[in-house]
């Protein structure tokens, strides 16, 4: 059996190993759902769409229940009818699997969330 990133957990990091780059970097983005960023490789970004800020709010609400239980606590932006989501590791100033794990995460709390995305 196969396990996605979402069934992972967040392991914390303690400093001292590299951030993730090139191919390992690639690989990790593309097992995540679409509209993830890998930006400058430093940090992963999503703009999620509802239809209002309720939604919005509801789904900002359940990542941030998330990132309590895994210890990994991404920056999440709200506005009227959108969220965005910035992850990384700041241990390393960049890029760990478990940045991957959260992400997916959070792609899934959308039906917890009660939003359908736009």
């Amino acid at each position: 059996m196969t396990t996605t990133l979402a069934d992972k957990t967040c392991v914390p990091c303690r400093g001292g190993v590299p951030p993730l780059k090139g191919p390992e970097l690639q690989r990790l983005l593309g097992e995540l759902g679409g509209g993830w960023e890998a930006v400058r490789d430093h940090h992963l970004e999503k703009l999620y769409n509802f239809e209002n800020f309720r939604q919005a709010l509801d789904f900002t609400n359940a990542v941030g229940e998330i990132a309590e239980q895994q210890g990994h606590h991404p920056e999440i932006t709200l506005t009227w009818g959108k969220v965005t989501v910035r992850v990384w590791t700041h241990k390393i100033d960049g890029l760990t699997e478990s940045d991957f794990v959260l992400a997916a995460k959070a792609d899934r709390a959308l039906p917890r969330a009660d939003a359908k995305p736009k």
